[in-house]
């Protein structure tokens, strides 16, 4: 193999050019980005970055020592418009081809737009560029701030704009953020953090609209249950509320959708890649084609696509494994684990849920609903064995939880969240 091309100059698009050269893969190596800047690390941009507490050279994922000693040729702000498997070639949107062996997929996944969220004072956050955008205008002052969905980049957002004395509210449909991931009671839990961090919380309900200055409602009251549809069609007119599904309007100087995120995978339309929500791949992260991986959140890996950081630093090295043996010879069997930092606590989760799981607090409390000072441990239990540990502001007695769950994890569980 002579050529290798990473295509997504991502988190895990690094983390492979780097296990390409650690696995002793000295050929050329291509990485192609569709962003201008180079790898950075995106969980700080709905934190740090956006209060102003950390600055773009602190997200860097790579320095130039490193990017000397990965000797890679570097195209960035170039999309990948297609994948000639027949040809064994990358097609780019600037018209040039790059000719390659072995194809490393890492382009990730971007943020799921609302129908006619082209008013300006609406944003997502995903992206630097975006994060940038939404940094400056939180800049003008205290101002009304709605952010639409619960997940974490919603609630990381919200702590975000609040700690920077915004008034905010924070929109969920389903009856409380995080119960897929958390489940109902523990959500519950932690929806409390918002209470406490002065945000306001509403739940069950979903968006009917959103409001542009100087239109007045119209025809769109009858929008089904769910559907967006902004009452403004005139370009870049200005968010000034966000309309319920229960009839009530928020008003709104700033909209921020945070409704979770679609895989990247439009480029392989016409390739012989198996897609469905995401690049289908087997527990080795090989697609159909055993000169081609998938890595990240655009990989579906043994069925199941994770957008987690760990996923997206731990699946690089077996899948350079495979990409370099020609075959699936590895498998990744990680923990699940994930994190989020909202109001002040460090939520940790590692393991994996069931429905049928019980939950039992074995340190510290819950008072008022709300954590307790100094936080508290969670084990999710079924038929006498941990399956799950979720953790409020308890680091070190997590870390030994998630290390002891590690041990008794079952290595024939499929990866899953």
């Amino acid at each position: 193999m002579r050529t290798v091309t990473v295509v997504g100059a991502s988190l895990s698009g690094v983390y492979a050019a780097r296990e390409l050269r650690a696995q002793g893969f000295d050929g050329r190596l291509v990485i192609v980005g569709d962003e201008p800047h180079r790898p950075y690390d995106r969980p700080p941009l709905s934190k740090d970055f956006l209060t102003g507490r950390a600055d773009e050279d602190q997200l860097a994922l790579t320095d130039d020592e490193e990017s000397a000693e990965l000797d890679a040729e570097w195209l960035l702000g170039v999309r990948a418009r297609g994948l000639d498997v027949r040809g064994r070639t990358v097609l780019l949107d600037n018209g040039r081809t790059v000719s390659t062996d072995g194809v490393v997929i890492a382009t990730g996944a971007a943020a799921r737009r609302l129908p006619g969220d082209d008013l300006a004072g609406v944003h997502t956050l995903r992206t630097l560029d975006d994060a940038r955008a939404l940094r400056e205008e939180l800049t003008r002052g205290p101002l009304r701030v709605v952010v639409i969905g619960g997940g974490f980049i919603g609630a990381e957002t919200a702590s975000s704009c609040a700690v920077l004395g915004h008034e905010v509210t924070v929109v969920e449909a389903a009856p409380l953020p995080l119960v897929p991931q958390l489940g109902p009671d523990m959500a519950a839990v932690c929806a409390a953090l918002h209470r406490r961090g002065g945000v306001d919380l509403i739940t069950g309900t979903g968006v009917a609209g959103l409001r542009g200055s100087g239109v007045a409602p119209s025809a769109q009251d009858g929008v089904a249950v769910g559907q967006v549809v902004a009452e403004d069609h005139a370009p870049r007119r200005t968010v000034t509320g966000v309309r319920l599904t229960d009839g009530r309007t928020l008003p709104a100087d700033v909209v921020i959708v945070g409704i979770g995120a679609t895989p990247n995978t439009g480029w392989l339309a016409g390739s012989t890649l198996a897609l469905h929500d995401g690049v289908l791949c087997d527990d080795g992260c090989v697609t159909g084609l055993p000169q081609v991986v998938a890595v990240g959140d655009v990989a579906r890996v043994g069925g199941a696509r994770a957008e987690h950081w760990t996923s997206a630093t731990e699946q690089p090295r077996v899948a350079v494994r495979n990409l370099l043996a020609g075959r699936t010879v590895d498998s990744v069997r990680p923990l699940p684990y994930f994190w989020s930092d909202q109001y002040g606590a460090r939520i940790q989760f590692a393991g994996r849920r069931h429905e049928a799981d019980t939950v039992r607090i074995a340190e510290g409390a819950i008072d008022d609903g709300a954590p307790a000072e100094g936080g508290f441990l969670a084990l999710y239990e079924r038929d006498g064995r941990t399956t799950a540990v979720l953790s409020v502001d308890r680091p070190r007695p997590f870390m030994r939880a998630r290390r002891e769950l590690a041990r008794s994890a079952s290595p024939v569980e499929p990866v899953a969240l």
